[in-house]
Order: C-alpha cells, then sequence, then structure tokens
C-alpha cells in the first residue's frame, strides 16, 4: 500500500522559494502593494504569487524587483539543495498556507491522480472534450489535477461534472471509487510522478539553477529607466486593422448571489484590446450590484489584475465567485459590497489569486 503521509508533498506548490520578502523587509517596505508600485511592469497578482513562492519569476523580473529593494538579483535566489534549507520554515514565514484537514488532502490528491489516469486511458478524454461535455474549463481542470486547493471547495457544478466523468451517480460514490482504485494500486505511479516531494525539489533546483546561470552571465545589469517602461495605462491600438478577441463566457446562479463558473453554452464575447491573455466573460445572473447592473449583464473579468477602489471585482469563495464593488473602509483596509445586501467581503484578507479585476462590463 502507498505510504500518503510519506508520498504527498505538502509544499507541492511552492516551487518558487525566495527572499523577496526577507528583503522588502529589509528594505522597510511594508506592504506588497508598495513594492508594485515600484515595478510597474509586473502585475500585483503575478507578483504577489512570486514572492509566495507559487511561479518562478523571470529573470528580468527578477532584475527589476532587485533594484527596487536596492540588492542583487542574486540575493533575491534561495539554494534549495542546501541541507540548511527547509521548505517548511520558509513556508511558514513566507507562504501563508491555508490549514488543511490531511485526510481531505490526500482526497483531493487521490481524485487528482484518478482523473490523471482515467485520461490516460481514453485517449478521447481530451482537454477540449472534457469541457465540452462536462463544463469543465480547461484552467479548472488543471487546477483538480494538480490538487491545487482541497476537493470540497470546488462547487456543485464541478463535482457534478466529475462524477460524470467517473460514471458514478454522487460524490459520495466518487470517493467510494477512488478509493477502490486507491487500495487496487492503480494511482500509485500517478500519485509518485505528480506528488512526491522529489518532483517539487527536482523542478526548483533546476530552474533557479538556471536563473542563477543567467544572472551571473549578465542579465542582472539594471532595468530601463522607468519613462522607457511600458506604461500600465494601455495606448491605443497599434492598427486599426487589428483583430478583436473573443473569449468565453461562464456563470450560471448560485444560492446566495454566488456564481458557477460553468460555460453559457457556446457563447463569446468580445474583450478590450488591454484585456489579458486570462480574461473571461461572467454573466452576473442576478442585480446583486442593483439596477445599473441588470442580470443578463456580462462583465469581463482579468484574473491578472487586481482590482482597486471605486471599480468591480470578481472575490472566489468556496461556492462560487461573488461580484462586488470596491471601495476602502475608514480602517484604509479595502472592501468589497454588494449592494441588495450588507454583506461585505474584506478584499485584503482574501488570497490576490482568488481576486480578480473587473475591466469592461456588457449591459
Amino acid at each position: 500500500m502507498l505510504d500518503l503521509v510519506q508520498t504527498i508533498d505538502a509544499y507541492r506548490l511552492l516551487v518558487f522559494p525566495n527572499r523577496i520578502r526577507e528583503c522588502r523587509r529589509a528594505a522597510t517596505i511594508g506592504t506588497l502593494m508598495e513594492l508594485s508600485d515600484r515595478v510597474p511592469n509586473i502585475p500585483y497578482i503575478r507578483l504577489s504569487k512570486i514572492e509566495r513562492g507559487e511561479i518562478f519569476a523571470r529573470t528580468e523580473e527578477l532584475v527589476e524587483i532587485a533594484a527596487a529593494l536596492r540588492v542583487s538579483p542574486l540575493d533575491l535566489l534561495h539554494d534549495v539543495t542546501d541541507p540548511s534549507f527547509d521548505i517548511a520554515d520558509w513556508a511558514a514565514e513566507n507562504a501563508g498556507l491555508m490549514a488543511v484537514d490531511p485526510e481531505v488532502d490526500h482526497q483531493s490528491v487521490a481524485l487528482a491522480a484518478a482523473l490523471r489516469v482515467r485520461r490516460e486511458a481514453d485517449s478521447a478524454m481530451t482537454i477540449g472534450a472534457i469541457e465540452r461535455l462536462y463544463g469543465i474549463a480547461p484552467v479548472v481542470l488543471s487546477r483538480i489535477e494538480h490538487a491545487v486547493k482541497p476537493w470540497p471547495r470546488w462547487n456543485t457544478d464541478t463535482m457534478s461534472a466529475l462524477c460524470g466523468i467517473f460514471d458514478v451517480s454522487d460524490t459520495a460514490a466518487l470517493h467510494a471509487k477512488v478509493a477502490a482504485l486507491q487500495r487496487a494500486g492503480q494511482l500509485v505511479d500517478a500519485i509518485a510522478a505528480a506528488f512526491h516531494p522529489r518532483v517539487r525539489i527536482g523542478k526548483s533546483s533546476a530552474r533557479i539553477a538556471e536563473l542563477r546561470r543567467q544572472l551571473s552571465a549578465g542579465a542582472s545589469s539594471p532595468p530601463a529607466p522607468r519613462e522607457e517602461r511600458r506604461s500600465r495605462v494601455p495606448g491605443p491600438p497599434a492598427t486599426s486593422l487589428r483583430q478583436p478577441r473573443v473569449v468565453p463566457v461562464f456563470g450560471t446562479p448560485l444560492p446566495d448571489g454566488l456564481i458557477a463558473r460553468v460555460a453559457v453554452d457556446e457563447q463569446k464575447v468580445e474583450v478590450p484590446s488591454n484585456a489579458g491573455p486570462s480574461s473571461y466573460g461572467l454573466r452576473i445572473c442576478r442585480p446583486t450590484l442593483g439596477l445599473g447592473m441588470p442580470a443578463n449583464a456580462i462583465v469581463i473579468v482579468d484574473p491578472d489584475r487586481f482590482p482597486g477602489p471605486g471599480g468591480l471585482a470578481i472575490a472566489e469563495e468556496e461556492k462560487g465567485f461573488r461580484l462586488v464593488a470596491v471601495s476602502v473602509n475608514r480602517n484604509g483596509r479595502m472592501v468589497g459590497y454588494v449592494s441588495n445586501s450588507e454583506r461585505e467581503v474584506k478584499l485584503d484578507d482574501i488570497d490576490p489569486s482568488s481576486v480578480a479585476a473587473v475591466i469592461a462590463a456588457i449591459l
């Protein structure tokens, strides 16, 4: 029997442990938002994920961050192969991981492995087919297969779709089937290949070594002067002949004003030229912000942008998405409001990757 406790890496999402937060505090830059203002070429959400070690920084990003912190880019790197480096200690100080019940985490990993095995056994079970037949968007499918969050945090529609993929009637039957596959030893290889600590360590050490090599080879020259950097405010299109870009529309109503990220047939909408590559349309389903934003309105959501006061945002909650109007309370904290209830969403307390800016609306 596979020993899940020893095999599953509790820190599998922290691929890029670094010293950015340590150096930021040493530079008396108290908040990440303040650092973000000093590195305008790096979106806040991406900067947040880099500091927390969830994604690798590019060489030019390390150079820009280091210039803002007045350190060498090499000073921002950890040597994860050093015996004195402890990922648990680093995570406690830098990552802000949410506590997860180990049993739930093991179930989430087993489900991820079972889904990988199911897809490998059926060549027709492609990413596109799963989206078309079961309504699971590619980004959601990837998050499930990497056990990015505990399975109870997936909404009812997603769990129902997974039940369909495994041809079972409900969530209890799904877990029973996954447990049976695990007892039969059919998930051993999939779990070891994707979730063993050596996978993260190998990936981290190889990429950090490459970053160190690039920086040492001369890529650590100072960034271009601020006036030469790309402006955060998008300019006009380079040509009037540019083809419009369209993105899929999601959104079905859930209780309590929430919205499920379920595809709306094959509907697509055009997005502004400054929309990021991960942007999508979201039907709000209910006039939760008042009559000025009717239920049939579609908002354009850009996950690569962090919202600001006076704008709109999508906050990801445990059971779905919530559209909120962004403001700042008397304590200077950013909050989201819903006009038809007394609900107040404390945006500063939410993982930045779970908050996205609304950049346009189609009424």
